[in-house]
């Protein structure tokens, strides 16, 4: 059986497809706007097509959508759902270059 390497998250896909299953490239490298991954969320989607500054050509890898936690961790433990209120959550869609490792985060209420 043979295959083709998606152009934007370098996913190998059979050539019975014509758009990647990870990231809904198609296979002539275009996107479709319309693209849900089965079990994703749905505001993470379609991901941004980003290419590596340090790797010319290389598309970074939507890697998913990420929370970051800031504030003391003890603070919701000893205080219960109280304590919840003094800390600081915030949510970054990450995209990864498969080349050289760079990382790169968008706020995830930013607009595409």
């Amino acid at each position: 059986m043979t295959h083709w390497i998606c152009t934007h998250c370098r996913e190998s896909n059979e050539d019975g497809f014509e758009q990647c299953w990870k990231c809904g490239t198609r296979a002539d490298g275009s996107a479709d706007p319309d693209f849900r991954p089965d079990n994703g969320d749905p505001q993470a989607w379609p991901p941004r097509l980003l290419h590596c500054l340090r790797c010319p050509g290389t598309p970074m890898v939507f890697a998913g959508r990420k929370r970051f936690h800031e504030g003391s961790q003890a603070m919701p433990f000893l205080l219960g759902g109280i304590g919840e209120l003094l800390v600081n959550r915030e949510e970054f869609d990450l995209h990864a270059c498969p080349s050289c490792g760079k990382v790169e985060l968008f706020l995830s209420s930013a607009p595409r």
